[in-house]
């Protein structure tokens, strides 16, 4: 008989007023959080202006909630939300893609970069990065507890029965798959600890873009591996030979691809 783990977590905490408290959304302000104070760190051990940092979590929280709401709508389900625009507005309900997020956090930090610190948006992000990693983490946890985004059914002993879901039970009831929330986890928390390495013991930073362009290719190339074995988020991608999230993925590799070589290229900066 073949070993599984049954999930059976409930995704909300408690109720106050008839009003859920789920995992999902605390666990989303636990990663801000951790990343306000992660950035504030290093922004202080550079001796930047303390402003600079409040001002930074504001950009990041409404560019990184707004871009993963209109990507799962745009992206995932524009059908539906085409015919229900007012529904876009409906983020309580779930549906957030990263890769908007991301998107939409380079668009809302190359802003933040000319007009508040007058340098490049990679110097910033080589900065966020250890940051940004902890809180997809945290944010991946949340899809766990959520019972959500998981992948095809797996004969590891570490496959999930995931029996609050249902589409799981729908489409695979009596299966253990894989917990592909967790491995997304675990190439969070590498690039956590790559990027930290790079900024605190190696002063990598001094190679304006590297740091980021190394955590792009493991956030975005283990993404794009782990694709393979992911239940697909929308019915439209069953018959696509690479889905959504791997045609998404490609651009920001690439990108990842182009500012490594770039940085080796550059003679790195002083650091003061």
């Amino acid at each position: 008989m073949l070993l599984s783990i049954v999930w059976d977590v409930d995704p909300t905490i408690f109720s106050i007023g008839g009003k859920e408290i789920r995992w999902y959304g605390l666990l989303w302000g636990i990663g801000f959080l951790i990343g306000y104070e992660m950035v504030r760190r290093v922004f202080k051990h550079e001796k930047l202006p303390e402003n600079w940092v409040d001002k930074l979590f504001i950009y990041t929280i409404v560019s990184a909630v707004v871009g993963a709401r209109l990507g799962h709508c745009l992206f995932y389900s524009w059908d539906y939300y085409s015919q229900h625009l007012i529904e876009i507005l409906y983020i309580w309900e779930g549906g957030l893609a990263s890769h908007g997020g991301v998107f939409a956090l380079i668009l809302a930090l190359i802003y933040y970069s000319k007009h508040v610190t007058h340098k490049s948006v990679w110097w910033l992000f080589d900065r966020m990065i250890p940051a940004i990693a902890i809180a997809c983490a945290c944010i991946r946890l949340g899809n766990l507890m959520n019972s959500e985004i998981f992948g095809y059914p797996t004969t590891l002993p570490w496959g999930f029965e995931f029996i609050r879901s249902r589409e799981w039970q729908t489409l695979y009831a009596g299966q253990a798959c894989h917990p592909t929330q967790i491995y997304e986890m675990l190439y969070c928390l590498v690039a956590f600890v790559v990027s930290s390495l790079m900024y605190w013991k190696f002063h990598l930073q001094s190679r304006v873009g590297l740091i980021t362009g190394v955590s792009l290719l493991i956030f975005f190339g283990a993404r794009f591996g782990l694709e393979f074995i992911k239940n697909p988020q929308v019915a439209a991608e069953a018959n696509m030979s690479l889905n959504m999230g791997q045609w998404l993925s490609i651009p920001l590799i690439i990108l990842g691809i182009y500012l490594i070589v770039k940085a080796m290229k550059r003679a790195p900066e002083k650091i003061k």
